[in-house]
């Protein structure tokens, strides 16, 4: 079991992958934090947990990580330490669309919702004796492009951004260890699995695996916080070798660009 009051906040949290995660960790002890848009499916997810298991410590903050504004809120409500925050929250819509804020969707939700959520929670995670950081990536990764984030110059493709979204998180992941090791903050970053959503429909897929399957490598990373371990790359919870992690400049570049939007 985890020791007593360990708090996880997971982003995108009744989702499919999500709910898996906040699920899993709260039957392992933790007190999770579900975060989410809809306080409705939050409300359902939290019941649902609760039914599930009694003695699960489980609540819910409804924040749009695609809002820098709404994550500021947070940070204005969070009271005393944050043990792991996992940005796990992700979107694929098929047509370009933007936020009120004038962001196209992918990157402010796949891309700057993690930004700004690490960015933003830091001084939380940084009163905890062993915070993490746990980014879920994918292996579908590719194409970013630093001089056309928002698909403003080049057709939308909904595959394209995510795929760009996802390289993203990865590099993000380096650049913020670097920055918060000496905070003692591990950050790390993960391809959960392959499930059947909403999320993987939008892109024109399937999926092979159960929503608990998928969830097993960010769960098992937020349950042990491996002692030195950070800006690494996981999939099936085996640390793979990243390529995208290994181009400090790309990196320097692209964490100095996000930082134009805090």
């Amino acid at each position: 079991m985890i020791k007593e009051n360990k708090i996880a906040l997971v982003t995108g949290a009744y989702g499919a992958i999500g709910f898996a995660i906040s699920k899993e960790l709260a039957f392992s002890g933790f007190e999770v934090i579900l975060v989410g848009r809809s306080e409705r499916r939050l409300e359902e997810a939290v019941s649902t947990i609760r039914v599930l298991n009694e003695d699960a410590k489980v609540w819910y903050e409804v924040v749009d990580v695609s809002r820098k504004n709404s994550i500021l809120e947070l940070k204005r409500r969070w009271t005393g330490s944050l043990d792991v925050l996992i940005n796990n929250a992700a979107t694929t819509p098929r047509d370009r669309s933007e936020t009120l804020d004038g962001l196209e969707l992918q990157f402010a939700t796949n891309i700057m919702g993690y930004f700004w959520m690490m960015h933003y929670l830091r001084s939380f995670l940084k009163q905890s004796s062993n915070p993490q950081i746990i980014n879920v990536a994918s292996y579908w990764t590719g194409g970013l492009d630093i001089t056309d984030m928002q698909f403003t110059n080049r057709a939308y493709d909904n595959d394209s951004a995510y795929r760009q979204s996802k390289q993203a998180n990865r590099m993000l992941t380096v650049a913020f260890a670097e920055l918060y090791q000496k905070d003692g903050i591990n950050v790390n970053s993960c391809h959960p699995g392959d499930v059947n959503s909403k999320l993987s429909n939008n892109l024109g897929f399937g999926g092979y695996q159960l929503p608990e399957d998928a969830a097993t490598t960010p769960v098992w990373l937020a349950k042990n916080n491996f002692e030195n371990t950070t800006g690494k790359y996981f999939e099936n919870k085996t640390e793979v070798r990243c390529g995208f992690s290994q181009n400090k400049k790309a990196i320097d570049e692209l964490y100095r660009f996000c930082l134009k939007f805090v």
